[in-house]
């Protein structure tokens, strides 16, 4: 009980992939995972689905639609839009080194198996945590409202499909998905599930006064000051819970005109197996031969158009 989940079930691995799931900012929700397997002496890499224009930069192909994104890229880049750059940054000045991001393409379910089965030989992986910045990666596909899953579905179905001993998915920022449409009624509910069947592994929380929480908070500051009108919603929730703001807070004009709800439950890690989500979501069989983000989003609408969905209700508290 007085373990964090995350370090005893990776007990075993010694070179771990941290993916951000679902493209953008994800693997920002990554780095206090990323600071304490580092500390437990483990071999610990980053890569992101990646939102950017990866063919207009000057960051390495090194595999089909699998960039290797460093902090060399400091001036000559033609994007406005790149998270896994200011990472990279971010980590070589804090560690003296440079510290490489991987960043895939937004492709489909066959291309990204590729480049993670490419990953995985050439650095020896030997476990994978995705990390999705939200919980809309727990939406099965049957639920009225599921935020922007296939991103999400994407990267769990090519991860699914290789041959690494250890799979498991860790959410950061319950609520946040609230912005775009998600029931945690219904994300409760699942997870309800997955404890049923063992795939619920637990929880545990980041905050400001462990070193991985303080630089979680420099990070995104960095990041902000980087990315200007186009900083990430998702990691600024997430810091203004690790910070303590509570209600109506908003840390980015993006969020202006809406009405948030920050709050402690939001820099909580929700840890579960990989092998539950692939058991329980209706969609990523489907999916799994895909090799667009529209063949995916049209299959998802597909699936929805044919099917009750079970509806959004409030949480009885």
């Amino acid at each position: 009980m007085l373990q964090n989940p995350l370090i005893a079930h990776l007990q075993d691995a010694q070179n771990i992939l941290l993916a951000g799931a679902g493209g953008g900012f994800d693997v920002y929700s990554s780095v206090p995972l990323y600071i304490a397997l580092k500390a437990q002496g483990k071999n610990v890499h980053l890569a992101n689905l990646s939102f950017s224009f990866l063919h207009k930069t000057i960051a390495e192909e090194v595999f089909s639609n699998c960039f290797k994104v460093t902090n060399k890229e400091i001036k000559n880049f033609n994007v406005d839009y790149f998270p896994e750059k200011y990472l990279s940054e971010w980590l070589s000045q804090k560690y003296q080194e440079n510290i490489p991001v991987y960043a895939f393409e937004k492709t489909g379910v066959k291309q990204l198996h590729n480049s993670y089965n490419y990953l995985i030989k050439t650095l020896g992986i030997d476990a994978i945590v995705l990390v999705d910045g939200g919980t809309d990666s727990l939406m099965f596909g049957d639920e009225t409202g599921l935020g922007t899953p296939k991103e999400d579905y994407c990267s769990m179905e090519a991860v699914w499909q290789t041959d690494v001993k250890y799979k498991f998915l860790a959410c950061l920022g319950f609520g946040i998905d609230h912005f775009h449409g998600v029931s945690h009624y219904l994300v409760l509910e699942n997870i309800a599930k997955l404890s049923e069947t063992n795939d619920y592994l637990g929880c545990f929380s980041i905050n400001n006064t462990q070193k991985e929480g303080l630089d979680f908070l420099d990070l995104v500051d960095y990041a902000n000051k980087k990315s200007g009108y186009s900083s990430s919603i998702v990691c600024n929730s997430i810091k203004s819970a690790i910070e303590g703001h509570f209600g109506n807070y908003h840390a980015t004009a993006r969020t202006t005109f809406s009405k948030l709800f920050i709050n402690p439950l939001m820099n909580i890690y929700w840890l579960f197996t990989l092998e539950g989500i692939k058991k329980n979501n209706h969609l990523l069989e489907i999916i799994a031969k895909t090799r667009s983000m529209e063949e995916i989003a049209l299959l998802i609408e597909m699936y929805q158009d044919k099917i009750t969905l079970r509806k959004k209700q409030n949480i009885p508290l």
